[in-house]
Parts: C-alpha cells; sequence; structure tokens
C-alpha cells in the first residue's frame, strides 16, 4: 500500500529531526518504536546519558497552529508511558522521565525550519 502525502512529509520530517539531534551531539537510540500502547516518533540519548521520548512534530505551515500546540496533557502521560515502556523493553535504567518536541517545518524547494523543546511538560 503507497504511503500518504502526509506520511512521507512525516518520513521526512522524523529524518530531518534525527540529523538535528545527531548534529547535535545525541545519539538516537530507535526510531518508531511501537507497542500496543502506541509509538515513539524517536529515543536519544543526550551528552550525559540521559535517555529522551522525542516527539516529532513536521509542519509545512502554522496554519493548523504548532506542533508544540499538539501536545496535551493527556498526549505528555502517553509519550511517558511509552518511554518507561520502551526502557523496561531494552533493559534500560531511566531515572526520571524526559519528553523533547522537535518541530519540523518544512519549506518549499529543501528549506527547513527546526525548533528543540527540551524536556516539555503538560
Amino acid at each position: 500500500m503507497p504511503k500518504t502525502q502526509q506520511q512521507i512529509l512525516g518520513d521526512r520530517g522524523e529524518q530531518v529531526a534525527a540529523d538535528f539531534l545527531k548534529a547535535s551531539g545525541y545519539e538516537v537510540l530507535d526510531r518508531n518504536w511501537r507497542c500496543r500502547a502506541g509509538e515513539l516518533d524517536l529515543v536519544a540519548k543526550d551528552s550525559t546519558g540521559r535517555v529522551i521520548g522525542v516527539e516529532v512534530k513536521t509542519r509545512s505551515s502554522q496554519r493548523f497552529g504548532t506542533g508544540f500546540d499538539a501536545i496535551n496533557a493527556a498526549k505528555y502521560r502517553r509519550l511517558q508511558k511509552l518511554l518507561l515502556l520502551w526502557a523496561q523493553s531494552h533493559s534500560t535504567y531511566v531515572p526520571s522521565i524526559r519528553i523533547d518536541v522537535v518541530e519540523v517545518y518544512l519549506l518549499p524547494g529543501d528549506g527547513k525550519v527546526i525548533e528543540h523543546l527540551q524536556d516539555v511538560q503538560s
């Protein structure tokens, strides 16, 4: 089954976000990790060794709001749970939960704007 334009846009945004994090000193541990409870876009480790769940929001405009606007309290709790499930399935100790959001705006041509919000709270 062919991918939709929205799926293609999301895939491109996740690749841009992963490349951005790597260039910023993060190690990307996992991409599109899925379980019954949902999916984590990226799991990364920062320079201190802290494991982070990363939600990637890709947009072509702000017409329907920003990607950050899409992280409500329920979504935040689900991301926390998913990061704990990821850690459990990988036998990884996560002493505290950190959820980041990387918002990617893909502009006409090859342009892009990336915003990284660290340690978001609901």
